[in-house]
């Protein structure tokens, strides 16, 4: 898998090293057994190998935020091949597009992002007759603000923006893992100095400096954003990196002990640490002041030259194995109720991938920021990198 991974800034002198995707996972599991069994029936009757170097299935997409087996068992059902290219934020895939990128038939945008680009007249409108398994979704995840009659878009998989940490360091530190306050304050950040990394991310880190000084995630006004700015500024001397690629495997191996990032990340490093016997372990938590949850949609790009295809796609994804070994593999979180059956209880149990409706209130998705208000976050985001 290939993306973002080396778009690494530093914040100080001891910013970390490494590549990987967001939302990713490391590539070392093996699929479910029940998902195992129809792989191999679909290859069973898979066309023949000219046909997959003919019809080609073109997707933007987060990095790792498949599985190799999902893959293959979409282009044996189909009878062609899934190509994908990668990036690691909503941000980066809006530029790429802009810079002219094209020919994708299926993108992966959060929310916030489906809007904007159903704003810009980029995305087909769905045919809800070629998707008769759209039922398979859960009720609250349909008819969403971003897409009212879900007329663009099919939840995929979603996350939440939280806290993740070496629990055994924190403990020993004394250092609270509830609360945003060890993310932005100094009289916690000096005992963690250059071990502690942030999503590169604008929208991500101005909502988490946001929600802690008590501000919705999608505040507007100009002072209110400035009062984040400074926030975060104030806190940036204390910080290895600005990471949105490899700060989970950081995380992992011991080079960081607190990250700012995706709760499917943290499950990663939690179990990868857990596997590779390390003398630590990983946690993670929602703080208590709020924090975001990200929905994640398929969409179909205009410029896509094979609608067909996504549309097989989108059928097989709402049958729910394939998403099912995505939650089971990397801790997605997972919109699909044909996918639950086959996630491992453990899993469905996790709060952090399955929050009940209590935590659900804590929670906020980023919306698209007007134009003005765009330009104002770009020009205070530039300012929190230069200074």
């Amino acid at each position: 898998m290939t993306g973002s991974g080396n778009g690494v800034e530093r914040a100080s002198p001891s910013a970390s090293n490494g590549r990987t995707g967001r939302r990713g996972f490391l590539s070392r599991c093996a699929s479910r057994a029940a998902f195992s069994v129809g792989l191999l029936v679909a290859l069973a009757v898979a066309g023949p190998p000219a046909l997959a170097q003919r019809d080609v299935l073109r997707m933007f997409n987060w990095n790792n935020y498949i599985t190799e087996e999902a893959v293959k068992a979409f282009e044996a059902s189909c009878g062609c091949r899934l190509a994908q290219d990668y990036y690691s934020d909503n941000e980066e895939m809006l530029a790429k597009l802009a810079a002219g990128a094209t020919g994708y038939d299926l993108l992966v945008p959060t929310g916030n992002t489906v809007e904007a680009l159903t704003r810009s007249g980029q995305l087909r409108a769905l045919d809800h007759a070629q998707i008769p398994n759209l039922g398979n979704i859960k009720p609250q995840f349909l008819n969403s603000w971003f897409d009212p009659g879900n007329r663009y878009s099919v939840p995929y998989a979603y996350s939440l923006t939280i806290i993740g940490y070496n629990v055994e360091k924190m403990r020993s530190l004394g250092l609270p893992t509830d609360t945003w306050a060890v993310i932005f304050e100094p009289k916690y950040l000096v005992k963690v100095a250059g071990k502690v990394t942030v999503l590169d991310s604008q929208r991500e880190l101005f909502a988490a400096a946001l929600i802690y000084l008590g501000h919705p995630a999608n505040e507007t006004d100009e002072a209110k954003l400035k009062q984040a700015r400074d926030l975060i500024v104030r806190a940036k001397p204390y910080w290895a990196a600005f990471n949105a690629a490899s700060y989970f495997k950081e995380l992992t191996v011991g080079n960081i002990w607190l990250a700012h990032g995706y709760s499917n990340d943290f499950f990663t490093a939690q179990q990868d640490a857990q596997k590779a016997g390390r003398s630590f372990t990983i946690g993670y938590s929602t703080p208590k002041e709020g924090a975001v949850f990200a929905l994640d949609n398929l969409v179909m790009h205009k410029s896509g030259p094979r609608p067909d295809l996504a549309y097989k796609f989108i059928r097989f994804w709402l049958e729910g194995r394939a998403s099912a070994d995505l939650t089971n593999t990397t801790g997605a979180g997972n919109p699909n109720q044909a996918a639950m059956p086959f996630i491992e209880p453990r899993i469905a149990e996790n709060p952090y991938i399955f929050p009940d409706a209590a935590a659900f209130k804590r929670l906020q998705q980023l919306r698209d920021y007007d134009r003005p208000t765009r330009r104002l976050l770009n020009r205070l985001w530039v300012e929190v990198k230069v200074r």
